[in-house]
């Protein structure tokens, strides 16, 4: 496990909204945090709607509402000893020294430190706080807009930012998102390999398309899936593949 000096900064990033970047990091986290022994914090970057710390908010009032999960996660306090990770608002262009002095002044070791990032390298700072992640992690899916708009962003990272001396971006890597079950595997596959053709990095694991991905706790629901106090569902995880995604992740940042 990573040590307080050597904290991971990580982040889903990408140039097109509505792909799913704040979702796969509330998804992410949670599962680090609650599940598999990491001790996590999220930078909410994304001004001025701070989507993860209103998503936070709200996931408070529902656990409170329902006795399932204020169960589960009284239980999970018992048995982890550990909070609910902190989710911190910061402007992109201020992030990276917040997240030192976060850092320095934990009472715990942070092992990964996850932003959401604005999504469009038009918003201030981003240039500079996308400059400073270890990982950057973008989702993209088989829609010609979407993936020329997310390939110009990877190639513009991959091939202008990380040359420059300053930058701690160690890879960048890509991973399907919302597969339609019912579509052509050759339509992945052909676009596979023009991703690889140009030398990009392209996970393994694919991210089937789900409502559970759209939907937050619902106040008489069972079962968890997207919440950031609690991790989701381990068979729910399984029915989109986000189980085998986030092994993949884990083995990427050789963690």
């Amino acid at each position: 496990m990573a040590t307080q000096h050597n904290t991971l900064f990580v982040t889903f990033a990408s140039q097109k909204g509505g792909v799913g970047k704040s979702t796969f990091t509330s998804l992410v986290a949670s599962a680090m945090h609650y599940r598999l022994g990491y001790n996590v914090a999220v930078f909410d970057c994304d001004f001025p709607q701070y989507s993860l710390a209103q998503m936070r908010e709200r996931d408070m009032n529902t656990v409170m509402e329902n006795e399932a999960f204020k169960k589960m996660a009284h239980r999970q306090f018992l048995t982890l000893n550990k909070k609910a990770y902190p989710i911190l608002q910061q402007k992109a262009e201020n992030a990276l020294e917040a997240a030192q002095e976060f850092i320095a002044s934990s009472e715990v070791p942070i092992d990964l430190l996850f932003f959401d990032l604005p999504g469009t390298v038009n918003s201030a700072g981003i240039i500079k706080a996308l400059a400073g992640m270890h990982y950057v992690f973008t989702p993209i899916i088989a829609d010609r807009v979407v993936m020329e708009s997310t390939l110009v962003f990877t190639q513009l990272t991959t091939d202008v930012l990380m040359k420059q001396q300053s930058v701690s971006i160690k890879e960048v890597y890509l991973f399907w998102n919302q597969v339609d079950g019912r579509e052509r595997n050759p339509l992945y596959e052909s676009y596979g390999e023009f991703i690889r053709s140009l030398g990009l990095n392209l996970m393994e694991s694919a991210i089937a398309n789900s409502v559970r991905f759209r939907k937050e706790s619902e106040p008489d629901a069972k079962a968890v899936f997207r919440s950031t106090l609690l991790p989701a569902d381990e068979r729910l995880m399984e029915g989109c593949n986000l189980d085998a995604f986030i092994n993949e992740f884990l083995q990427m940042l050789k963690l």
